[in-house]
This record gives structure tokens, sequence and C-alpha cells, in this order.
């Protein structure tokens, strides 16, 4: 019996760690919102995702696996977002890049989008960014590799932790 109750379709069993902490998995994320009525429009609608408001102040919202955002309605404390900080989806093509970003573009109103960037290929991914009503980022991305979850961690470490970071 595994240790890791999620389908094999689903998940990746760890090496042996020698953490304090053992989890089995990464369960959810955390983002803030003004108006949950307003962000779900624009979660269902616009980006395909599923919610559910399991919580008088929050909603959970999914996409095909068993990870989740808790979306938590802040009102006017919000605290922005950089684009650093962003939510990446996967679509399946450079069309679909092209076509969700002209969407994007043509919907801002309608879904209280903030900011539309252009397209662009970048980290090996076609993608571009766009900001939300709640100052919120998300990436739609294509990876002509596939998944790049799989591939950031087939490959490995790529550089030594004692390389510094560029920051500028």
């Amino acid at each position: 019996m595994t240790s890791n109750p999620l389908p094999d379709n689903c998940r990746v069993d760890p090496e042996p760690r020698h953490s304090a902490i053992k989890p089995y998995c990464l369960g959810h994320g955390t983002l803030e919102c003004f108006s949950l009525t307003a962000s779900r429009k624009f979660y269902e609608e616009f980006l395909g995702l599923e919610c559910v408001r399991h919580a008088k102040p929050a909603m959970a919202v999914r996409l095909g696996m068993r990870f989740h955002i808790v979306c938590v309605e802040v009102g006017d404390q919000i605290h922005p977002c950089n684009v650093l900080n962003h939510w990446g989806l996967d679509v399946t093509s450079k069309a679909e890049v092209d076509q969700a970003h002209a969407l994007a573009l043509a919907q801002k109103e309608k879904y209280g989008i903030k900011q539309v960037l252009d397209v662009q290929d970048m980290h090996g991914v076609y993608s571009f960014y766009m900001e939300d009503r709640d100052h919120n980022w998300w990436e739609i991305q294509y990876y002509e590799g596939g998944f790049t979850h799989d591939d950031y961690f087939d490959f490995g470490d790529r550089f030594p932790m004692e390389a510094a970071a560029a920051t500028s």
C-alpha cells in the first residue's frame, strides 16, 4: 500500500525524504478577491475553472487535478500581486494561446481584466500574462514538450544553489 492516496495518473511519489513533515501532496494555494461573485464569473466563464463556495467568505477553484485554490473575499483589504506571483494555465497549442489572448483583449471590460501583456516565447513556453480584477496574475501557456511540470522535475537541478539569482 502506498502512502500517497492520489490516483497513479496524477501523482508523483517523492524520493525518500529526511524532512520533519512528510506530506503526500501539495493540496491547495490561496488568493484574494474583492468579490466572490465577480471573480467566480471570470473563473468559470473566461478561465474555464470549476468553483464551489465551501465557506461564507471563500470558494474553492480547481481544474483537472486534486489541487485547488482557495479564493477568499477580502474587499478593499486586497493585497495586489506582482506578475512573478501568477497562476499558470496550460493549453494544447500556440493557436489556443493566441485565441485566449484575443479573447482577453476583447473581453477586458466584461471581466474586469486590468492588463493583458503581449504573447511571447519566454522560459521555454509560448504564453502571455494577464492581471484580473483582483490583481491576481494568470499565465496562459503552451509548451511543446507536453507538460512543463514533468520536465522541470525530470531534468532535476540545472543550477547549483550557490549560483546567484539574476535579480535585475
